[in-house]
């Protein structure tokens, strides 16, 4: 029995994206023409490597095989991310943040301004 790593192995990756295509290599082999449809890479600068995440298409009667990361998930949409976001924001909690922001101006809107100036902060990871 093969033993499994602890943490999974890193590939060079390299990806030469055009409108309408993408060419992508790992550890210098390039992926067969076709069989990628789309990609997502994510990486959190905190985090440690960056993940990239495949969607491939197979030629018929072909499974694919080979050593995957894999994460079980259901997709959101953006709406749906910002609004649970957004429901679980303590109001006084904002109204105190935004009002003692260094960049609190004045004039018409500047409440406003203020709130989503530190909820895009919040999203962001940075507080004050």
């Amino acid at each position: 029995m093969t033993e499994t790593p602890e943490q999974p192995e890193a590939y060079g990756v390299r990806i030469d994206a055009q409108p309408g295509s993408a060419t992508i290599c790992l550890d210098g082999n390039q992926l067969p023409a076709g069989q990628v449809t789309g990609y997502t890479l994510h990486h959190s600068i905190s985090d440690a490597l960056p993940t990239l995440i495949l969607r491939t298409r197979q030629p018929d009667g072909v499974m694919w095989e080979g050593f995957a990361r894999v994460a079980v998930g259901l997709e959101q949409s953006p709406a749906d991310l910002v609004a649970g976001f957004l429901a679980e924001v303590d109001p006084v909690l904002l109204d105190q943040a935004a009002l003692n922001r260094s960049d609190y101006g004045g004039g018409p809107g500047a409440t406003a301004r203020a709130m989503l100036a530190t909820l895009i902060d919040w999203v962001q990871g940075r507080t004050a």
